[in-house]
């Protein structure tokens, strides 16, 4: 690619002047016009040689700087990997893009939505958010809707996975009103609203979160996708927030019921998770039901189980364990599980901390699990996961409780 071929030769300096922190005015001197520069930038107007090389001067870059990347590696790495499905195709692309910073946004966006999916399923929240955020900053250059929506609706669910509910809610509030004011696809609209209602219900904004979950409901109705099963899990999620157990119990019973495991192995398997989770929540827990959900989804695991997947089902083997009163297996299990690094939403790793802190207080050592479930509710309320953070008060306050009584019996 010759240097002086537009648009490419406005994008990369735009870049270069940005990379510095100038200003128009201050790149142009005296020796430009501010418009011309800016005509140059938008790829209006074709520069000359005496152009660039004064523009390499006021950079303080050689010429050659101009030039961009050719989009053969990132095409060639991008192009295995799709066919190739696995971890070291992926790397390839991500050092082809590490080595092509100046690559076309297009080809970038592709790159950047399969390696920020490949760190999802992975488990690697933190990389994610950072792979989401340059997506997000290329569907701006982009400026398609349909890719700045796609972009923040992934930023909000793996933000919300780290309790980083604040952002989480911005970013979820721009997906969906991208996806409404430019009468996105169905899809997109259903994604962008799944996002909004489960950040909505973690930061408790339970009002906003209904009246959402109805509208995604209604909004999936008559589908017989991966939307209209998620949009009933959400559903349900914010009706058990609400405390309606029972409204929440139908809904995912009505989703699992609807729902086959030839249009997605992987959800069919994680609604069974959810079904599992939601009985053991309820009070009393049923037992019997959360271990039927978990033996259902057990085969699946083996076919399509993510390292993720696997933590989350050994997490309810865990919490089932300890509603069963059997501590000394929910110890053991709770062991092998934190040995490796955790992959598990922010409100998984939390609940299994506070598992970890109750079989401390079993395990008479009182005084260090009450002091790390106290550190733990402050810690979390200062998230906004105001519920969560009720769970931990409520826990604690529990404990303090049996504590007393059992002073009082022992008290001559």
């Amino acid at each position: 690619m010759s240097m002086v071929e537009q648009p490419a030769f406005g994008r990369r300096l735009k870049k270069l002047r940005k990379e510095r922190g100038l200003s128009q005015v201050s790149v142009a001197g005296d020796g430009m016009s501010t418009g011309y520069l800016s005509r140059l930038e938008s790829g209006a107007r074709q520069p000359t040689a005496r152009a660039v090389a004064y523009l390499a001067e006021r950079l303080r870059v050689d010429p050659s700087e101009f030039d961009e990347p050719t989009d053969g590696p990132v095409v060639q790495a991008l192009t295995l990997a799709i066919s190739a499905d696995n971890d070291e195709a992926l790397q390839e692309v991500a050092a082809a893009l590490e080595r092509s910073p100046s690559v076309d946004p297009a080809l970038r966006w592709q790159a950047l939505w399969l390696l920020s999916g490949a760190a999802a399923r992975r488990g690697a929240r933190a990389e994610e958010v950072t792979l989401l955020e340059q997506l997000e900053a290329t569907a701006e250059e982009l400026m398609l809707p349909e890719l700045r929506s796609r972009a923040r609706t992934r930023l909000a669910r793996s933000l919300r996975s780290l309790g980083e509910i604040p952002r989480a809610l911005e970013a979820a509030q721009e997906a969906y009103r991208l996806a409404r004011d430019h009468r996105l696809s169905v899809r997109d609209t259903g994604l962008a609203l799944l996002a909004l209602v489960s950040v909505e219900a973690e930061a408790s904004r339970l009002a906003s979160a209904r009246a959402h979950a109805d509208e995604l409901v209604a909004l999936a109705e008559g589908r017989a996708d991966t939307l209209r099963a998620e949009a009933l899990w959400a559903a349900a999620t914010v009706s058990f927030r609400q405390g309606d157990p029972e409204a929440a119990r139908l809904l995912l019973e009505q989703a699992l019921k609807e729902f086959d495991s030839h249009v997605d192995l992987v959800l069919w398997m994680r609604l069974r998770l959810a079904a599992a989770s939601l009985h053991l929540q309820l009070s009393p827990p049923w037992l019997t039901e959360c271990r039927r959900r978990l033996d259902e989804a057990e085969p699946a695991l083996g076919l399509v189980g993510t390292p993720v997947l696997r933590q989350e089902m050994l997490t309810l083997r865990v919490h089932l364990a300890f509603a069963e009163g059997r501590y000394a297996e929910a110890r053991a299990a709770h062991d092998e599980l934190v040995v490796d690094e955790l992959g598990l939403t922010y409100r998984d790793r939390i609940r299994l901390d506070i598992l970890h802190n109750r079989l401390l207080i079993l395990e008479n050592q009182d005084q260090l699990g009450i002091r790390q479930l106290r550190q733990l509710g402050e810690q979390v309320q200062r998230t906004s996961n105001i519920d969560l953070a009720a769970e931990i008060w409520r826990v604690l306050a529990e404990t303090l409780a049996a504590a007393r009584g059992d002073d009082a019996e022992t008290r001559p």
